[in-house]
């Protein structure tokens, strides 16, 4: 009965804190008891199989998102609505999407990263956001000259009236 309560890892936080961190977690944790195809797609595992990685991954959740996926029963279908609900982490933690192997590589983006910031800082500071745009250059010319030759399209007149 005491291992029931005892936690492999530290369980998935409904506020989103820990999400990228817990699948890496439960992945390792499936894996080693033999359970990681249940989250795999087309996987073809018993339904005993199935049964223990539910009871692994419901430990593993916070109460909250227990009562919201009180009704799945399937491990793969609970881990796709977890990485539905929490994949946009990954998304704005871009540099690790990159998949850097290198500290250096890391490091290279980064700078980049900040150079292409300061400049962007430099522009709005230029032209702070809400000023009114800048004149086109031709957009004079093009005015005085339509005057002149409206102007001088009445007096080239063909002798009409």
């Amino acid at each position: 009965m005491s291992n029931l309560s005892k936690l492999e890892f530290v369980a998935l936080d409904i506020s989103e804190n820990n999400y990228l961190s817990w699948v890496l977690d439960a992945e390792i944790h499936l894996d080693a008891k033999g359970l990681g195809a249940t989250i795999t797609n087309g996987n073809t595992t018993s339904s005993q199989d199935k049964a223990k990685a539910m009871i692994f991954l419901r430990h593993h959740l916070d109460e909250g998102l227990k009562v919201e996926y009180l009704t799945v029963k399937d491990p793969l279908e609970l881990w796709i609505g977890l990485k539905e609900m929490y994949d946009h982490l990954k998304a704005t933690q871009q540099y690790r999407e990159r998949g850097f192997k290198k500290y250096s590589e890391l490091i290279s983006c980064l700078l980049v990263a900040e150079q292409h910031n300061t400049l962007l800082l430099k522009n709005h500071e230029a032209r702070p956001t809400g000023t009114a745009p800048l004149p086109e250059a031709n957009e004079v010319e093009a005015h005085g000259q339509s005057k002149r030759r409206q102007n001088n399209v009445r007096g080239c007149g063909n002798g009409r009236g």
